[in-house]
């Protein structure tokens, strides 16, 4: 019997979004200036404000409100009829120092001692249904988006475009669980003002249908054959979308941990992941549980596998890793087995994986929109700009996590 599987994404200007790259921004300048840094920041968005709080140990000193203002404007909120721009918002900063009941566990003489920064469980997951190994629903949700984003930047064939935008698919699976066509589609976009309410809702779907959807299937083509005449298309739903942003909701940091990870596929342990330094393991746990996910799937290990692994505040191994495979393992092991070599073979103290996939460096912006999962392993070059105007130029290698660099080591150690 088939079934039907949804998954949804948000744009870089969900306001919910909007917070975490501020977020995400912050913890990039202080691992930058100094990459001891320890930082939790969390940022609230609403009509035309930014309130900024959190605790940080850091050398260095930043001008916060220039950085939030530059990501705001970076988004696209650059109008004051948004109600919500870099250029004019209030920021309002209450960070304040970390505490030493806190860092007292994590920071240690040697550093392989290093404790985790909480307590909390962290899960990893990955599948075949698609070449980087993510969630389809998702991957195509998370698409959808992007290549909008790209639309409104051009300002070409959609003129009408503003940051807000949520979208969502829905994937029909055969009843051994391949996915076999893209069953719904919803898209809401935040738009300029129309005079007539029904020609805007008209023409809105129409490009919707027409200019997103043909860009997407051009640039994703192995997604195309996923796409059908049968397709139920929900656009705009609600009607008018012109208040949107922070001025049409509250936005805060770590409200979409579903969107940034498997789209309800797999587990989460609740923990968010934008503004926290490497040290907090919700974050660095949660990309090491990836990468092993992911090696053991194109080991060929599995077909699709979750991966949890739990730790102690203050305690520097884990308390343990659990794998299920979902009965698609090619090896003749029961899942504890499996989990027990897992053990061998990836690190999983925090130390290790900070080390492991190079975490004490400014890489963290790029995950705070469109996901932190399935993306493109790639060095590139950041600027970042002090307090007093000084430049620092970082090359700097973002999702280091998604590397297939232990597959060999997997292989060997289950004989694949």
């Amino acid at each position: 019997m088939s079934y039907l599987f949804t998954s949804e994404s948000v744009s870089e200007g969900h306001p919910d979004k909007v917070a975490d790259q501020i977020s995400d921004a912050l913890i990039d300048h202080f691992l930058a200036f100094d990459a001891e840094s320890k930082v939790a920041c969390e940022t609230l968005v609403t009509t035309g404000q930014v309130i900024l709080a959190g605790e940080v140990k850091s050398k260095a000193y930043l001008d916060v409100q220039k950085i939030a203002r530059e990501v705001i404007n970076k988004i696209g909120y650059t109008k004051g009829e948004y109600m919500f721009d870099g250029s004019s918002c209030g920021v309002l900063s209450a960070i304040h120092e970390q505490s030493p009941d806190i860092n007292q566990g994590v920071d240690r003489t040697a550093k392989e001692e290093q404790g985790a920064g909480d307590q909390g469980m962290m899960f990893g997951y990955a599948t075949v249904e698609t070449d980087n190994y993510m969630p389809l629903a998702l991957d195509i949700a998370h698409a959808l988006l992007i290549e909008l984003a790209t639309i409104r930047r051009e300002n070409n064939e959609i003129k009408y475009l503003r940051p807000d935008a949520k979208s969502q698919v829905t994937l029909e699976y055969s009843d051994d669980n391949k996915p076999q066509r893209i069953d719904a589609i919803v898209i809401s976009t935040q738009h300029d003002d129309f005079d007539e309410e029904q020609a805007m809702l008209a023409k809105i779907k129409a490009d919707i249908i027409s200019i997103l959807i043909p860009r997407v299937k051009a640039k994703y083509p192995k997604y195309a054959h996923f796409f059908n005449d049968d397709i139920k298309y929900h656009i705009n739903p609600t009607g008018k979308f012109v208040i949107g942003g922070p001025h049409g909701d509250t936005g805060l940091t770590g409200r979409k941990i579903i969107v940034d990870t498997y789209g309800g596929k797999g587990a989460h342990g609740g923990g968010a992941f934008s503004g926290k330094d490497p040290s907090k393991v919700d974050r660095s746990a949660a990309y090491a549980t990836r990468h092993i996910a992911k090696n053991l799937v194109a080991a060929g290990l599995c077909d699709e596998v979750l991966v949890q692994v739990s730790y102690a505040i203050g305690v520097a191994q884990p308390m343990g890793i659990y794998v299920n495979t979902y009965g698609t393992a090619k090896v003749d092991l029961h899942d504890g087995e499996i989990a027990k070599k897992v053990e061998g073979i990836f690190n999983m103290t925090p130390y290790a994986i900070e080390t492991r996939f190079k975490l004490r460096n400014p890489i963290y912006s790029e995950t705070a929109a469109y996901g932190h999962f399935g993306r493109p392993n790639e060095t590139v070059t950041k600027t970042f700009v002090g307090h007093d105007g000084s430049k620092l130029e970082r090359e700097v290698e973002l999702f280091t996590w998604e590397k297939l660099d232990y597959v060999d080591q997997v292989k060997a150690a289950f004989g694949l």
